[in-house]
């Protein structure tokens, strides 16, 4: 079947965390993209619902109008089964930290939960963040020899070391993912596009989603359509919702992670989460279970 004889299903898309190949030291630890597939009509009560429940003066609603405590109850509605977002939402969560040692992993051709689990147990937590800057220093920029010296120190008198020095870093550089918009993209459409639909994305207005990446997203689909146009969020109630879903979701995802978790908001996410979320606990739907450190 051509892709314009498929049938495509229409969903609308934001994220929240995004800070572009910035993966370590910035300003957010989760990168969280969100999709829903409700009709401009449902999307439009659901923000109606909100703002009756919250009743705020504020002209635009943003997630953190939800994540206040006093709003609980409507953020517990919202995520809650059978809600207004029950069946047609997912969202694709990114823990950064991960998804550099991910990319890490790739450059040396190991397993990324190993390698991670390795770079905690033999560096600690904040040596291993330390040690994943410098690598994202290092793949960030045309003039490497500072970031590599950094790296290089960090990891002095290791394995790890030793496999960095054979290491073609530039080479693999030019076909290496380092914004992880790119493959959260491409698993929101994947998820919404199983069956053999194509995809119709409506995305708040993204300037880092150039034609060039793109392409690299539609390859990443394989044979998933995907149409996509860029709208103001403002203009959009269903880019609203999906931009209240992200924000919620990558707060309750970066409490968790960094041991202050909500069990019964972790608990209300799960079943929207994307089950190739760059994840390694019981967030990542169909889990049951954490995975084992460097399993």
């Amino acid at each position: 079947m051509r892709d314009d004889e498929r049938p495509f299903v229409e969903i609308a898309c934001d994220e929240s965390g995004s800070e572009g190949e910035k993966l370590i030291g910035g300003e957010t630890d989760v990168f969280a993209h969100a999709g829903v597939a409700l009709s401009p009509a449902a999307a439009a009560a659901c923000l109606t619902e909100i703002r009756g429940r919250i009743r705020s003066p504020a002209l635009e609603y943003k997630a953190n109008h939800l994540l206040r405590s006093k709003h609980r109850p409507v953020l517990t509605w919202l995520l809650a089964p059978g809600g207004p977002l029950s069946g047609v939402a997912v969202v694709h969560l990114t823990d950064k930290a991960l998804f550099t040692a991910g990319l890490l992993a790739e450059l040396l051709g190991e397993d990324r939960d190993r390698l991670h689990g390795d770079g905690l147990r033999a560096f600690g937590a904040a040596g291993w963040s330390r040690v994943l800057g410098a690598f994202n220093d290092l793949i960030r920029t045309t003039n490497r020899q500072e970031p590599a010296d950094s790296l290089a120190e960090l990891v002095a008198g290791t394995g790890l070391a030793d496999r960095l020095r054979r290491a073609d870093v530039a080479a693999w550089r030019g076909g290496a993912l380092v914004n992880p918009l790119l493959p959260a993209l491409a698993e929101t459409v994947r998820w919404f596009g199983d069956g053999g639909h194509g995809v119709s994305v409506v995305h708040d207005e993204q300037p880092s989603l150039t034609a060039e990446r793109l392409t690299v997203v539609r390859r990443l689909l394989g044979n998933v359509p995907l149409r996509l146009r860029f709208v103001d969020s403002r203009a959009d109630a269903r880019v609203q919702v999906a931009d209240f879903l992200a924000g919620v979701a990558r707060k309750i995802a970066s409490d968790e992670l960094n041991g202050r978790g909500d069990a019964e908001l972790s608990a209300l996410l799960r079943p929207f989460t994307a089950p190739t979320s760059a994840w390694w606990n019981g967030l990542r739907r169909g889990s049951g279970r954490d995975l084992a450190v460097g399993g």
